[in-house]
């Protein structure tokens, strides 16, 4: 399998482009890079129902964030609030920073 490259880590902020949760936004909560996937919090939420281990006891009603594919998302900027495009830049120290290209400025 591929491991793509990802401009979205794990504790930014992100806003939804695109599907039924378009315009939410949450927090990244884990990037999957093998599948190119990312779970965020409050968004794509799904519901599994579990059956009682023992007879007598009602089941279990989970809820959790289901991946989703990270073309969907967009990191937000946090001068702006805007959703932006990311690029890096290489420092003089020879670190890349990450930079969100609707402002120029560091992420």
């Amino acid at each position: 399998m591929k491991n793509f490259k990802l401009k979205i880590k794990t504790g930014d902020t992100v806003k939804v482009i695109s599907g039924k949760d378009k315009g939410k936004t949450g927090k990244v909560i884990k990037v999957m890079p093998r599948v190119a996937k990312v779970t965020v919090e409050n968004v794509n939420v799904h519901t599994r129902f579990e059956r009682s281990k023992n007879a007598g006891e009602p089941g279990k009603k989970i809820t959790f964030f289901a991946p989703m594919p990270i073309s969907k998302v967009m990191l937000l900027d946090p001068n702006s609030g805007q959703a932006s495009r990311i690029g890096y830049t290489v420092l003089e120290n020879g670190s890349k920073q990450r930079i969100a290209r609707a402002s120029g400025k560091a992420v």
